[in-house]
């Protein structure tokens, strides 16, 4: 068994080079799939769900299901890596301090994040070459990146509009919403940086990026699932041959 200056120092070592092996291995093209990385209330439910039935619509009947997962990837993981269901409550989406880990583990509360975190990334991989599947958040954009059938979609909007939804979907006076946002975003991007040395605002990342200030979220629906179905078809014809 490993103590924990050993744990330690393997998580450090891991967080010098690529982290969870995402680059070393070749892409694998299955899918198709779509992540969405989001600020907070910025609309990511609405639009996936929305999104979800538009590209249901276009499948030929009785073929595969677009699912939409967010809190769900957690669950999946736990389910898929045999831990207790109960343990979802305890995985925030945020960078938690090695001394919190550490006694978590000691005491029997949680397992550490150098266990979970890489369990949940490949599982989201997993539901990425599966397909068929909307993945909000968990870092998804950057944990499916060697599965090369996935459309990555980022969404934004103004602070102001964002706490406005919050306030209306919550009941929260402003003053909460607009700190209920804040550390969101911020637990979102030390999530983020912790594990993948990457940043959620790399224009890079994503396919499209949508202001929902400019779209209503079935308009924003709308336009991602055109940019993923030519994205789709585009892979498929390529990797037939068709695109020679």
């Amino acid at each position: 068994m490993k103590t924990a200056i050993e744990k330690s120092g393997s998580l450090v070592a891991s967080l010098l080079r690529d982290p969870w092996n995402l680059r070393a291995t070749a892409p694998v093209l299955s899918g198709p799939a779509i992540t969405i990385a989001h600020q907070t209330g910025s609309g990511a439910h609405e639009v996936a769900e929305q999104l979800a039935r538009i590209l249901q619509d276009a499948e030929p009947k009785g073929t595969a299901t677009w699912t939409v997962l967010d809190r769900q990837i957690v669950e999946k993981a736990l389910e898929e890596h045999h831990w207790p269901g109960a343990l979802a409550q305890k995985m925030p989406e945020d960078k938690r301090s090695y001394l919190d880990d550490t006694l978590d583990d000691l005491f029997g509360l949680r397992p550490p994040s150098w266990v979970l975190v890489p369990q949940v990334i490949e599982t989201i991989q997993h539901l990425a070459e599966a397909g068929h599947v909307i993945l909000i958040g968990r870092g998804a954009t950057l944990a499916a990146s060697r599965v090369s059938n996935v459309f990555r979609v980022r969404l934004i909007a103004s602070l102001a509009t964002r706490i406005q939804r919050v306030q209306r979907s919550l009941g929260l006076l402003p003053a909460a919403a607009a700190r209920l946002v804040k550390r969101q975003d911020r637990g979102r991007e030390r999530y983020v940086r912790a594990n993948f040395h990457a940043s959620l605002d790399d224009e890079m990342l994503y396919h499209l990026i949508l202001n929902t200030d400019r779209f209503s979220c079935a308009e924003a629906a709308i336009v991602i699932a055109e940019g993923a179905q030519r994205c789709f078809a585009s892979r498929s014809q390529a990797g037939t041959g068709g695109g020679q």
